[in-house]
């Protein structure tokens, strides 16, 4: 079994500015896995704000020994051999996991999601994220959602009514709201909620501090909308802590060091009674297709990685009628660009 990776910078079509962060470019670690004539692909995502960067993925890189990954692949654990080599750094070991997936796809015949028991007529339709930006832009970035069903909006600022006041001026789609942890007052935050709802929204994500559940369970309990963790869960041990404060949770692959965990954390909430949303950070298709493999088993989907980025080097996935569309390919079925 061999392992080579390369660094990659993705690009963003636009600066993508969220409540207390901004950038225009993404560095992620794309990552290949070769056994037995057959090659499996990963990526790691890795948004500054997580702590993970090229070198910290290099660093961990340099101590997988790849003889670990015995085939037939035994996911809990790999997953536990990870975690052994440093706590943390989610992303670079999603990409392990999500080649070792797409490999032993690939060694079996069959497409990732029917190896996790999914059923490509339940895909949810995906949304299209926009950051907070002026009100010119904003207008300028609508046009580019025209394939998306549902806009998802990035909140948690002074200027939160007046985005989705001009959002509203172009179109009627719902939409998802994410604060990203940016509201600090219960009662306005409570008003802003029965006001989104009027608005037509959805559901509204990570409102407060991910450090405050009271709060969060303050506003759960009152608002209208759907309130979903999402900094606030990361991995499996966090699903637990969610209920009772929210309403549902994000999982997001490179939080959840790849689709093995999210797979069980989608059925711990299940059995919480969370509801579901499978979401992204900036992906190839790569990540993408790994997280759509399981997003007909969430009630949910973000996974608008390939319509943000200007540089991805593979293939866009089929997309049809706001979804994505799983294929019969063994693996992922991710296609090279």
């Amino acid at each position: 079994m061999k392992l080579t990776y390369r660094p990659y910078e993705l690009e963003l079509k636009h600066r993508f500015t969220i409540a207390k962060f901004s950038r225009t470019s993404t560095p992620i670690v794309l990552l290949k896995i070769e056994h037995e004539g057959f090659t499996g692909y990963g990526e790691a995502s890795m948004v500054p704000y997580m702590g993970e960067n090229n070198q910290t993925a290099i660093d961990f890189l340099s101590r997988v020994n790849v003889n670990n990954f015995a085939y037939p692949f035994n996911f809990d654990s790999i997953l536990a051999y990870l975690d052994s080599i440093a706590p943390g750094q989610p992303a670079i070991k999603a990409a392990i996991d999500i080649a070792l997936h797409d490999l032993d796809g690939k060694l079996q015949g069959k497409p990732c999601w029917e190896l996790f028991g999914s059923n490509p007529a339940l895909m949810p339709v995906t949304s299209f994220t926009i950051g907070i930006d002026t009100p010119e832009v904003i207008r300028e970035k609508i046009k580019g959602a025209d394939e998306c069903r549902i806009i998802k909006v990035k909140l948690g600022r002074d200027s939160d009514k007046e985005l989705i006041n001009t959002i509203r001026s172009i179109t009627d789609k719902p939409l998802f709201v994410d604060a990203n942890q940016g509201w600090t007052d219960l009662q306005q935050s409570l008003d802003m909620t029965y006001w989104l709802h009027e608005q037509g929204v959805l559901l509204i994500e990570q409102p407060m501090l991910k450090t405050d559940p009271d709060s969060n369970a303050w506003l759960t309990e009152r608002s209208p909308i759907p309130i979903i963790a999402d900094e606030a869960v990361q991995r499996l041990d966090d699903v637990a802590k969610a209920k009772g404060v929210y309403h549902g949770i994000n999982i997001k692959l490179m939080k959840s060091a790849g689709i093995y965990e999210a797979q069980r954390m989608i059925a711990k909430a299940r059995e919480l009674d969370l509801k579901v949303m499978i979401g992204c950070m900036s992906e190839t298709s790569c990540a993408t297709l790994a997280a759509a493999a399981l997003a007909p088993q969430c009630d949910w989907a973000d996974l608008d990685g390939p319509f943000l980025t200007s540089n991805n080097p593979f293939a866009k996935p089929e997309f049809t009628k706001g979804k994505w569309v799983l294929n019969n390919d063994a693996g992922l079925g991710l296609k090279l660009a």
